[in-house]
């Protein structure tokens, strides 16, 4: 039994890895996809294939589309904010800068959900919490400095930044409402459908298409981007929330930039500068931090609530 234990850890820790790769790889690829589109244009197709993928993979599986008027708005208020603004940020601040600086800076997403959980949710928080967010912070900031001094770098630092906000926002609010009555699968390919029908028609109107060159060239990185990178990793973060232990699950979100960075090297030969080393460190240590602090007071929350049960 203990044997059996053990090796669904490691299977379950081998899809924690499997899904930070995917994520890490994804800052790459959409540079790939950036050299033959434009970023709004971008980010609406990943959410095509990944919403397409999502809603009839959970079709198959026999779940129902939902059609209740306040699941639905808060589905709409979930996905604007993750897979339509978020994502849109991401794209277009991805596009400014290098693929590893950009998974650094995208990587304090967790740093801005404990501090929108605590302030919209009361979540209970620690000393070591605080000091990780303290950390993670200043690690962004060193991140940040170099490029203040470019107008185009600085932009997408911004832009990054912010697409880390809105992702944060969109999570706290998941844990603010219900959504137990569709599943995990048909609500995110539903926020990816509706963020599709927002963002392609704006990037027609903002962008065009001059500048897209309709080759497999731009086909292949948005089908990674919106499949693997989107719809795989979600169903594979599904599975790791609900089984794994709250410090196994909270791992994916310190070992992403990790990732990153080590395929920004191997995709697109990029090299961090010393100063960016340091700010990623410091970021990459506020986040585990953060995350494995926010997982043992969960773990206690939760072993508490079982007790008084009984």
């Amino acid at each position: 039994m203990v044997h059996t234990e053990r090796v669904n850890q490691r299977i379950l820790f081998g899809m924690v890895l499997l899904t930070a790769a995917l994520i890490g790889a994804n800052f790459s690829v959409l540079k790939l996809a950036l050299d033959h589109s434009t970023p709004f244009f971008v980010a609406g197709m990943r959410t095509v294939f990944g919403g397409t993928f999502l809603v009839a993979f959970s079709l198959l599986k026999g779940d129902r589309l939902p059609r209740d008027p306040k699941l639905l708005r808060n589905i709409f208020a979930v996905g604007f904010s993750i897979t339509t603004v978020s994502s849109a940020l991401l794209v277009f601040g991805v596009d400014r800068v290098s693929a590893g600086l950009g998974s650094l800076v995208a990587s304090t997403m967790p740093l801005f959900t404990a501090v929108l959980a605590f302030a919209m949710l009361r979540q209970r928080t620690s000393v070591m919490s605080r000091f990780g967010l303290l950390v993670g912070f200043v690690g962004a900031a060193v991140l940040a400095a170099p490029s203040l001094g470019g107008q185009s770098a600085a932009i997408g630092i911004i832009s990054l930044v912010l697409s880390a906000v809105a992702w944060a926002f969109g999570t706290v609010y998941m844990k603010w409402q219900d959504f137990s009555e569709v599943s995990p699968t048909m609500l995110v390919g539903v926020q990816l459908v509706m963020s599709a029908c927002m963002l392609i028609p704006f990037a027609l109107v903002v962008e065009g298409l001059d500048a897209t060159d309709f080759t497999l060239d731009l086909l292949f990185p948005l089908l990674y981007a919106g499949i693997p990178a989107n719809a795989v990793t979600f169903s594979l973060m599904a599975t790791i929330v609900k089984r794994a232990s709250p410090t196994v699950a909270a791992s994916t979100a310190y070992l992403i930039p990790l990732f990153g960075v080590f395929f920004a090297w191997l995709i697109g030969g990029e090299l961090l500068g010393v100063v960016e080393a340091v700010g990623g460190v410091l970021v990459v240590v506020g986040v585990y931090l953060v995350v494995t602090e926010n997982a043992r007071i969960a773990a206690e929350d939760a072993g508490a609530a079982a007790r008084q049960k009984f």
